[in-house]
């Protein structure tokens, strides 16, 4: 059975490998191998809300047999709230919806709870911290973009850490264990700059499953840093 977000700490660093950038052709054994890290990076995209297309529903469902790997499906689509309970039922563990999609936000997250996930609100490189903080008392995480979604491979935005900091600082006041997670660019050189801002969760799809000395290796090097745990 799968760990949930809610039996995590926020001040541990977690590595979130993003299935995106694994070979397709081999997708069992391409999770496998990056199974020493405690999430799955499930980036649904519909072509409407990124300009790109990735995979859905039977993807997700195939891979949850044989994973207990805690799954966190990163919703890029319009209308999140027809496809909620779909991805909850193909085996995500968390759930992710942006705060830029069209919808209610409170719905989403009632939904989400009541799918039997927990929730994750993400905001793009333009959308400030604010549009985020006044749901901290209601949800598990945060996901900041440091590129803008829809592809991989695009270049780290370093101008996104005040944005961390400052949601960082917010959830501090609450007192709550709310995970902050950064998306784009990562790597084994940026990890450091994202965790000494006060991201825990990294998630990481090139710089894992392309890394010359290995996923295993990129994963552990990525876990090293210790910053948010002094």
């Amino acid at each position: 059975m799968s760990r949930s977000l809610q039996e995590l700490s926020n001040r541990e660093i977690l590595i979130a490998p993003s299935i995106l950038a694994s070979d397709f052709a081999n997708l069992e054994s391409e999770m496998l191998r990056v199974s020493s890290a405690e999430i799955l990076h499930l980036d649904v995209m519909d072509g409407h809300f990124v300009p790109n297309i990735s995979f859905g529903v039977p993807v997700i469902q195939a891979l949850r047999s044989k994973s207990d790997m805690l799954f966190d499906a990163h919703l890029m689509i319009s209308h999140p709230q027809q496809y909620i309970e779909i991805f909850a039922k193909a085996g995500a563990d968390n759930i992710t919806v942006h705060v830029e999609s069209d919808g209610d936000i409170n719905q989403w997250i009632k939904q989400i709870r009541a799918a039997g996930c927990t929730v994750g609100l993400s905001v793009k490189p333009n959308t400030p911290a604010s549009e985020v903080i006044p749901y901290l008392n209601e949800i598990d995480m945060v996901l900041v973009m440091t590129v803008e979604p829809g592809f991989g491979g695009q270049k780290f935005m370093t101008d996104m850490m005040p944005k961390v900091r400052e949601i960082r600082a917010a959830i501090v006041a609450t007192g709550r264990n709310v995970h902050i997670q950064v998306d784009g660019g990562i790597s084994v050189d940026t990890a450091p700059i994202v965790a000494e801002a006060g991201a825990n969760s990294l998630v990481a799809g090139t710089a894992i499953f392309k890394y010359e000395a290995g996923a295993e290796v990129a994963i552990q090097s990525m876990k090293e840093n210790k910053s948010l745990l002094s």
